[in-house]
């Protein structure tokens, strides 16, 4: 097992169009595999299941904003890049590479702003959180539901960064 990452922390207002989530951090993991793993995709699914997250699924990120407004997502960037937006209209450009992990608060805002052609995501979240709603605009949204907490880390599992951040 190599050294834990620890993420970096963002906390994202309500936009004009997305609600966000006030009270828990956009995490992001740099590099969270490290530079020896051939099979980043592999690995990020054997991790979020490891870790109890489910649902997983290999695909991209929309081009368009959205959100879940019942669920946290993991998304692990198994190939190639993307600038996303996070936080709607009026959110913040992330640069995401491959081996990089982002934890998105159920609420965030997100969207694929530009993205290299080999571009493969991972996604994955919380047990009981699988069946998720994707929202393009808060007004779709009567309120926000009280969502627990995870019990674990998606990629570290129990003993996880993201228990201390949240």
């Amino acid at each position: 097992m190599h050294e834990i990452v620890e993420p970096q922390r963002f906390f994202l207002e309500e936009g004009p169009d997305v609600p966000n989530n006030p009270d828990l951090p956009v995490l992001i993991y740099p590099q969270v595999l490290g530079d020896r793993v051939t099979d980043r995709a592999g690995a990020f699914e054997q991790r979020f299941i490891g870790s109890g997250w489910g649902g997983t699924w290999r695909n991209g990120i929309f081009r368009y904003h959205h959100f879940h407004p019942d669920a946290h997502e993991a998304l692990g960037i198994a190939r190639g890049m993307v600038e996303v937006q996070l936080g709607g209209e009026t959110g913040k450009r992330f640069e995401l590479k491959a081996g990089d992990l982002v934890v998105l608060p159920a609420g965030t805002g997100h969207k694929n702003l530009s993205a290299s052609d080999d571009l493969l995501v991972i996604g994955a979240y919380p047990p009981g959180q699988e069946n998720y709603s994707i929202c393009r605009n808060k007004a779709e949204v009567q309120s926000m539901p009280e969502l627990a907490r995870p019990e674990s880390d998606p990629f570290y599992g129990r003993e996880g960064p993201l228990l201390r951040a949240w």
